[in-house]
């Protein structure tokens, strides 16, 4: 399995997926300190620079945007070899058509969980490192606070990694069209901001865990059905 997700690597076009992940790391990087320092800095009903545990609270959302980067990869894995005619080249090697597909999804899972990982941390310490600066966060970190960052890092991580799976099966291999992969991880991002929108609150937990739920199933039904959904 690992050789097949190797494999995927060699396929794509290394620099230009690196090149969007280092686009996504600096956005990323960077957002953090512009909402603490400048968009909600004379909000006082949303104290997120009361303390960092509090600061943490718009670093979760923000990582989302990695959902975007999901989106690429299913178009680049699975979508462009469609379009490009390779899939049914694929699809000759001597293994199933299920496991193949398992090793592309795990190939995008993975990446999107190291880039996210890789995401938290960035974004932790150019937001410290702001802060020393320019001092938009009242106190210091404690090993609590860096503690927990580190935990919901690794798991927020797997969320994202999960939820950008979501479009796999209905845009990515049955419809294997583009520009739905990418609105429907536009949508996602944005999911909190759309509920608040209908009056609709839901526990933020609460609408991970769904997401990573639904990332689960479209996995399984790629996976299930992948026979049935044709080589072109």
């Amino acid at each position: 399995m690992f050789k097949l997700m190797e494999l995927e690597w060699r396929k794509l076009h290394t620099r230009k997926v690196m090149g969007e992940a280092v686009i996504y790391w600096v956005i990323l990087m960077i957002l953090p300190t512009i909402f603490l320092q400048f968009v909600f800095a004379d909000a006082p009903n949303i104290p997120l620079g009361e303390s960092y545990g509090a600061a943490m609270e718009i670093m979760l959302p923000i990582q989302m945007g990695f959902l975007l980067f999901g989106a690429s990869l299913v178009n680049h894995v699975f979508i462009e070899e469609f379009k490009n005619r390779t899939m049914a080249l694929s699809y000759g090697y001597p293994l199933s058509r299920r496991r193949l597909v398992m090793a592309k999804t795990m190939f995008i899972a993975g990446a999107v969980y190291l880039c996210s990982l890789i995401s938290f941390v960035l974004a932790g310490i150019t937001t410290y490192g702001f802060d020393l600066a320019l001092d938009f966060i009242e106190g210091v970190p404690t090993a609590a606070d860096l503690a927990n960052y580190a935990l919901r890092a690794v798991v927020h991580a797997a969320v994202v990694a999960l939820a950008s799976l979501i479009p796999l099966f209905w845009f990515g291999l049955w419809r294997r069209a583009v520009i739905p992969t990418v609105l429907c991880a536009i949508v996602l991002m944005q999911m909190q901001n759309f509920l608040g929108w209908f009056s609709i609150t839901l526990n933020a937990d609460l609408l991970y865990a769904i997401m990573s739920l639904l990332g689960l199933v479209s996995v399984y039904l790629s996976v299930k059905f992948v026979n049935k959904l044709g080589d072109l």
